[in-house]
């Protein structure tokens, strides 16, 4: 392989979805092909972040291990507070079982975006603790409470920047690999692919069950929190629609679609990575085979463009 310019990687937001950043990666290593820059926004500062520590190893085993009992077990729901999960579980866990560096000793160049909640703004994280810019970037509004970070409240970085492509060439990117877990999630609900094995009937018994739960649990937790307005608003039982849970999914993915969308108009990477994931829930980080799989395929079926871009012989 023949490079003469550095390749950056700018790993989008999307929930569980992002576990298929894993899949992009292993299929560039498997390539041949180096990474010099990374960048990731919320999901994908989580997985970025794995690259450049050089954990990412542990971080597949340990998600593709994950099932909906684990899940549960990492919420932290204290009301009334400004989000229904603290993340101090997960961010614990993750301290504990992978290490905190500072971003600036990393191995691998390394940024992560997160949004200031009061201005606005764009921020981008590149110096300090690696897990508080992770827990500042994942910080999805109602579902984890922002981050305070000094005098500021940092929140997800998806609310401005869902697939840092520009942070990537602020950093000395020269080509910008984009994966973007947004491009088919509104409007659409696809099935998994074939070829993914096929897990037992006990096992989605199981699952759905917890599915329900978990549901039922954030609906009831916000519902109780709220218990006035609810009980305003939900006099006939049969008209109510969409769960409170189901709201708040399908509004954040039309939000990271339009924003999306908008922000690669106008600075567009050279090779984009677009998984199929619309079958994936916001919160089913259980589905690692199928999402990293994914991911996989998403990076071959643009093998030759990228070859091609980076001067690959």
């Amino acid at each position: 392989m023949s490079k003469t310019k550095k390749v950056g990687l700018a790993l989008g937001s999307g929930s569980a979805r992002g576990w298929s950043h894993i899949g992009v990666i292993r299929a560039l290593q498997e390539e041949g092909i180096d990474i010099d820059i990374v960048c990731g926004t919320s999901i994908g500062s989580i997985v970025g972040s794995a690259l450049a520590a050089g954990f990412l190893d542990q971080l597949e085993e340990w998600a593709r291990e994950l099932a909906w009992s684990d899940i549960l077990g990492f919420m932290d729901v204290r009301l009334p507070r400004s989000g229904l999960i603290e993340g101090d579980k997960i961010t614990k866990f993750f301290r504990t079982t992978l290490s905190d560096p500072n971003i600036e000793d990393l191995p691998l160049p390394f940024a992560a975006v997160a949004t200031n909640l009061t201005s606005g703004h764009e921020v981008w994280l590149q110096e300090g603790s690696l897990m508080d810019a992770i827990r500042a970037s994942i910080s999805m509004p109602g579902i984890f409470t922002p981050f305070k970070q000094g005098e500021q409240w940092l929140v997800d970085g998806g609310l401005v920047n869902p697939v840092p492509v520009s942070l990537c060439r602020a950093m000395g990117a020269d080509i910008v690999i984009a994966v973007n877990l947004n491009s088919d999630i509104v409007g659409k609900r696809t099935t998994a692919r074939k070829g993914i094995q096929n897990v037992s009937k006990k096992q989605k018994v199981e699952e759905h069950g917890l599915r329900n739960q978990l549901t039922a649990y954030l609906d009831n937790t916000m519902k109780r929190s709220k218990s006035l307005v609810v009980s305003r608003f939900s006099q006939n039982h049969a008209d109510r629609g969409p769960s409170l849970f189901e709201v708040m999914a399908n509004s954040i993915n039309i939000m990271q679609d339009r924003i999306t969308r908008q922000r690669m108009a106008g600075d567009p990477p050279d090779v984009l990575i677009s998984p199929r994931l619309s079958h994936i829930g916001l919160l089913e980080f259980n589905r690692a085979d199928e999402t990293i799989e994914e991911g996989q395929r998403a990076l071959q079926l643009m093998l030759p463009l990228l070859k091609d871009t980076i001067g690959q012989s």
